[in-house]
C-alpha cells in the first residue's frame, strides 16, 4: 500500500468487521439504586504549561469507556486543557470493535484524527504512525520508569520505535457469582482451571448455570485464550520472536478448553461481543467469567444486591503457571497524517500528570504504567471508595501488576504478535476443538500455519527480529 501499511486490507477489515460490538456495558438485572456515592473527594489534579506554544485543532479518537462515567468526565477535561493551552479540542467515542477499521481507514485516506486510543497493542501499524519514544523519555523523567508489562506493549525491540504511548493499563481477574460456587465448596471462587472445570461442571449440573470463557472473535475471548496458554506453559512466540505454538503444551491446552466447554458451557460462547460475559454474569446467566471490574461496577447502580454477589479471583493457576493478559491495555497512536502532532504528545503528558484523577473517575478501572502517580491507588483497593461491600473486595487487584502480562508474551507485543490478535487466531483455534470440528492437535497446527506466514512477513521487512537482542 501506498502508506507502507501492507497488512491485508480486505481480510483487516473482514475479521474486525465480523461483530459490532457494544462499547458500553448494558447490565441486565432489576433492583436499581443508582451508584454509591464516592466516600472522598477526587484528586485535585495537574496542570502543567507545555514547554512551547501550542495553536490549532487537536482532534481525539478513542473508545466508549466501558465504565461510562469515565466518558462524562473526560471529555470536558480535555476540551478545559485545550482551552487553557490554545488548542480547540474535539473528542469522538465509537465502539471498541469500529476502532481498527476505522483506524486503519484513515492510515488508508491519511487523513483523520491526530490522536486515537485503542486498548490493545497495535503494533501491525508500526509504519504508519510516529514514533513516540520522546514521550516516553519525558514522562519518565517527569514520572519514574514506565512499568515493564506496559513498555512491552508498545515498544518494538527490534526498530527500538514506540509505536505507541501506553500510560495505563487495566487488570484481568476472574469474576464470579459467590452465591454460585458456594455450594460447590468453592466460595472464595475457582483458583485453578482445575477447580474451574470441576466446579464450574458441578453448577451447570445441579444449577443450570453455565461459565463463561469465550471461544469468538472479541477482545475477552482473545485475552482468556493466551491466558490459558501461559498456564500450560505454552505461547505464540519465544523470547527471541520465533513461532512456537505447536507444542504438546499447546495440545494439552486446547483439550482442557474443548473439557471446559463440554462439561461446564453452551455454544453462546461461540458467538459472542465484548459485553455478552459482563451482561451474563451481571444477569446471574454466568457463573464466571475473565474481565475486569467493569460488569460489577455496573451492577453496582442498577443491581446493588447482585454486585454484593460478584467477587474477584487472582488468574487461575495451571500445570505450569498462573498468568493473565492485561485486560485492557492503553496503546494511544499518533498517525503519520497528524496535522498537530505536537498539541498530542503535551496531551498525552499531561493525561500522564493525572493518571491519579484518570484512576479515580474510572472507578478504579484504569491502572498506571506510573505509579508513583498515583500513590493511593493500594488504599483506594483496600477500602474501595465507591462502594464496594465488602470495602475490600478489590484488594487483590494491589498486586496485579505481578501476575499480569503483555499481549506476544515472553516476548514483546510486535508486530506480528499484533496481526495474530487482530485476526483472532488463538480464539478460532480453540473454538474449531471445543466444537469437535477437528482433533486438538490439528487444530494447533492449523493455527500455527496461519502464524508462521504472518511472523514471516514482518521478519522479512525488518520489523520482528530476535527480540531485540
Amino acid at each position: 500500500m501506498a502508506n507502507g501499511f501492507e497488512f491485508d486490507r480486505r481480510r483487516f477489515l473482514q475479521v474486525t468487521g465480523l461483530a459490532a460490538l457494544g462499547g458500553a456495558l448494558v447490565a441486565c438485572g432489576g433492583g436499581g439504586g443508582g451508584a454509591p456515592a464516592p466516600t472522598q473527594a477526587a484528586p485535585p489534579g495537574a496542570f502543567t504549561p507545555p514547554s512551547t506554544s501550542l495553536s490549532g485543532a487537536l482532534s481525539l479518537l478513542m473508545w466508549s469507556h466501558f465504565v461510562p462515567a469515565h466518558d462524562a468526565w473526560f471529555d470536558p477535561w480535555v476540551k478545559d486543557w485545550g482551552s487553557k493551552v490554545g488548542v480547540a479540542v474535539t473528542v469522538d467515542h465509537i465502539n471498541y470493535a469500529e476502532l481498527p477499521a476505522r483506524t486503519q481507514a484513515e492510515i488508508q485516506a491519511k487523513q483523520g484524527h491526530d490522536l486515537i486510543l485503542h486498548i490493545a497493542p497495535v503494533p501491525q501499524y508500526e509504519p504508519s504512525v510516529l514514533d513516540l519514544t520522546d514521550v516516553v523519555t519525558e514522562a519518565e523523567k517527569r514520572h519514574g520508569t514506565q512499568l515493564d508489562l506496559c513498555r512491552r506493549s508498545s515498544v518494538n525491540p527490534t526498530t527500538r520505535k514506540f509505536f505507541a504511548y501506553a500510560p495505563a493499563w487495566v487488570p484481568d481477574p476472574g469474576d464470579y457469582r459467590q452465591s454460585l460456587w458456594a455450594p460447590v465448596g468453592l466460595a472464595n471462587g475457582p483458583a485453578s482451571w482445575d477447580d474451574l472445570l470441576r466446579g464450574g461442571a458441578e453448577i451447570k449440573r445441579t444449577q443450570g448455570v453455565q461459565l463463561g470463557v469465550g471461544m469468538s472473535q472479541e477482545i475477552d475471548s482473545n485475552m482468556a485464550g493466551r491466558a490459558l496458554l501461559w498456564s500450560y506453559g505454552a505461547s505464540i512466540q519465544n523470547e527471541a520472536e520465533e513461532v512456537v505454538l505447536n507444542s504438546p503444551e499447546t495440545v494439552e491446552a486446547v483439550e482442557f478448553m474443548s473439557r471446559l466447554y463440554q462439561q461446564a458451557m453452551t455454544p453462546e460462547v461461540f458467538s459472542w461481543n465484548a459485553a455478552s460475559n459482563n451482561q451474563g454474569l451481571a444477569a446471574g446467566q454466568l457463573s464466571y467469567i475473565l474481565n475486569s471490574i467493569s460488569a460489577w461496577r455496573t451492577s453496582q447502580e442498577t443491581d446493588p444486591e447482585t454486585a454484593h454477589d460478584i467477587f474477584f479471583t487472582a488468574p487461575l493457576r495451571g500445570p505450569a503457571d498462573a498468568r493473565a493478559a492485561s485486560h485492557v491495555m492503553y496503546n494511544w497512536i499518533v498517525p503519520n497524517h497528524a496535522t498537530n502532532p505536537a498539541a498530542a504528545k503535551e496531551f498525552l503528558l499531561h493525561y500522564t500528570a493525572n493518571l491519579d484523577v484518570v484512576a479515580w473517575q474510572s472507578k478504579l478501572y484504569d491502572f498506571p504504567a506510573y505509579p508513583d502517580v498515583v500513590p493511593d491507588l493500594k488504599k483506594w483497593l483496600d477500602a474501595d471508595p465507591f462502594g464496594a461491600q465488602p470495602p475490600g473486595k478489590l484488594a487483590l487487584l494491589g498486586d496485579a501488576v505481578s501476575w499480569s502480562t503483555n499481549v506476544g508474551y515472553p516476548g514483546t507485543a510486535n508486530t506480528a504478535e499484533g496481526e495474530v490478535f487482530a485476526t483472532f487466531v488463538i480464539p478460532n483455534m480453540f473454538a474449531r476443538a471445543a466444537r469437535g470440528e477437528v482433533s486438538a492437535q490439528q487444530a494447533v497446527a492449523d493455527a500455527e500455519a496461519q502464524v508462521t506466514p504472518i511472523f514471516d512477513n514482518w521478519r522479512a521487512r525488518g520489523l520482528i527480529g530476535t527480540g531485540g537482542r
